[in-house]
Parts: C-alpha cells; sequence; structure tokens
C-alpha cells in the first residue's frame, strides 16, 4: 500500500502516507484553493437563490494554470469545434458556455480540493509521522478531481508535453541541480497516485 492506492471494501481505497507526503499534499491542495479563489458567498440581505444563478465571467483567465483548469468548450486545445462555424462564432459560443457554467465547475473544483485537506487532516498519523490514508467511494471521487486539477496545473507551469512524460522524456532526465526537479518529482508523484486510484475504481 506503501506510496500506491489499493482498493478497500465498499468502493474506497486506501494508501499509506508519511509525514513528508503529507505535508506535501495538504500543501499542493491549499495552494489550487487560493489559484481558484474563494467561493462566491452572498452577501448581507442578497438572496441566495439569486446569488446561486449569478452569470459567471465570459472570457478565459489570463493566467495560464487557470486557463488550462477552466478552458473554452470551443475551439482551444481542449474544446471541440463545430467545422460550420467560425473563429467568432466560436468564441461567443465559449463565452456564453463560460458565462453559465465556470461558476458551478470553479465550486466543484474548490469542494475537491477542500475534500483533501480535510480528509488529511483527519489522519491519525503514528509515532513516526506515517498514516494510512482511507478514502470512501465519495472522497476518492473528489481526490481523482483535485489529483487532476494539481497535475494539470503544475504541468501547465513547468509546459510539459505529452513527449516529457514517456518512458525517456526529459522529465525523468533532469539533474539534481535543475531548480524545477522538485516540482517534477511532485509531478511524477501525483500522477502515480491518480493512476493507482483510477485502477482502484475500475470494475
Amino acid at each position: 500500500m506503501a506510496g500506491h492506492f489499493e482498493a478497500t471494501p465498499g468502493g474506497g481505497a486506501a494508501v499509506a502516507l508519511d509525514e513528508v507526503e503529507i505535508s506535501i499534499l495538504r500543501s499542493l491542495a491549499v495552494q489550487l484553493l487560493e489559484l481558484i479563489g474563494p467561493g462566491d458567498t452572498p452577501a448581507e440581505g442578497e438572496d441566495p437563490l439569486a446569488a446561486l444563478f449569478a452569470e459567471g465571467p465570459s472570457k478565459p483567465p489570463s493566467d495560464p494554470a487557470l486557463a488550462r483548469l477552466f478552458p473554452d468548450a470551443y475551439g482551444g486545445p481542449d474544446g471541440s469545434a463545430p467545422e460550420d462555424k467560425t473563429e467568432e462564432e466560436l468564441r461567443e459560443l465559449s463565452a456564453e458556455f463560460r458565462r453559465f457554467t465556470e461558476m458551478d465547475l470553479r465550486s466543484r473544483k474548490r469542494e475537491d480540493a477542500l475534500a483533501v485537506v480535510r480528509t488529511l487532516d483527519a489522519l491519525s498519523p503514528a509515532g513516526d509521522g506515517a498514516a494510512v490514508l482511507t478514502l470512501t467511494a465519495v472522497e476518492c471521487r473528489a481526490w481523482l478531481g483535485a489529483l487532476n486539477d494539481l497535475r494539470l496545473t503544475i504541468g501547465t507551469r513547468l509546459e510539459v508535453s505529452d513527449e516529457d512524460e514517456g518512458e525517456n522524456g526529459s522529465l525523468y532526465r533532469l539533474p539534481d541541480s535543475d531548480p524545477r526537479k522538485p516540482m517534477v518529482m511532485a509531478y511524477l508523484w501525483l500522477g502515480a497516485l491518480q493512476e493507482t486510484l483510477v485502477e482502484t475504481l475500475m470494475p
């Protein structure tokens, strides 16, 4: 179980983490929360229902990492583009889609990252600082979302390409003197956690 998730009864998963790993995961999740931003809570006297249906932004974020987390729905690296639409029409479609979906997406990503923090904070480490993190099926889905968002964010900051990640990719050949090495190691480790968590959820 050390270093990778294993399935548990009831559709959950468990992983053994040491004190350093717990600290790193929590720190990264908190940084992700800071990147995504605070939740929008209704102001005093404001109708909570009206706030629930408030429109979001129509333009993509200027921060590349946020733009990767909240990509355009049509066109762009993560979007599908109808062939019969012009670039201007695609921009308008993307803006309309973003306006009515980004707030909900931000809220979900925030909840996923918060689930990571909460489950880590609930751990009871042994004398050596190690602990076994046991997740329910619902928590597994939140962790998957957060791990994916963390990898997207770090990968964007590192400007990682598919070629970099292959078995012979440059990420595996960085010298210890490279200032990116700690973040690259975290990126690869998160990928391993994500992969084994996915495997535990497969039928």
